[in-house]
């Protein structure tokens, strides 16, 4: 698994937004200015979020961004499949994205990545972003 900046920026801007929650909503040139990100793509992601149901939105000068539901609600797994696709270092020990790669053909090899895998998912579905404010 390697994560994409889709997911890096999605992890810290959602991160800040959490920490920030009891202001209400958030700009987002907070955002950007805080960790250096550019604003139309982080736009482009919060488009996403907001789809997905992660966070929502609010226009005019005292809009901006806020969490969906409580940060201990979500967690980096879900943010990093939505943004990056499987858990898993190769296709074909993926759950929700499985896919035939060569590797499949050697059982043994098969195992050891089902392995890194589960042990992969299972933090990350238990980290939330209520653990990491």
């Amino acid at each position: 698994m390697k994560l994409t900046t889709k997911s890096e920026y999605s992890i810290l801007a959602i991160i800040h937004i959490a920490r920030n929650e009891r202001r209400g909503f958030i700009k987002i040139e907070e955002i950007c200015s805080r960790y250096d990100m550019p604003k139309k793509y982080l736009e482009l992601l919060f488009g996403v979020l907001r789809q997905s149901g992660y966070i929502k939105t609010r226009r005019g000068t005292s809009g901006g961004y806020k969490l969906s539901k409580p940060a201990s609600k979500i967690s980096v797994a879900e943010i990093i499949r939505l943004m990056d696709g499987p858990l898993a270092p190769v296709e074909s020990v993926s759950r929700y994205f499985y896919s035939e790669t060569p590797l499949s053909r050697e059982k043994k090899v098969i195992k050891v990545f089902k392995e890194i895998r589960d042990y992969v998912a299972k933090r990350l579905e238990k980290l939330t972003f209520a653990d990491l404010v």
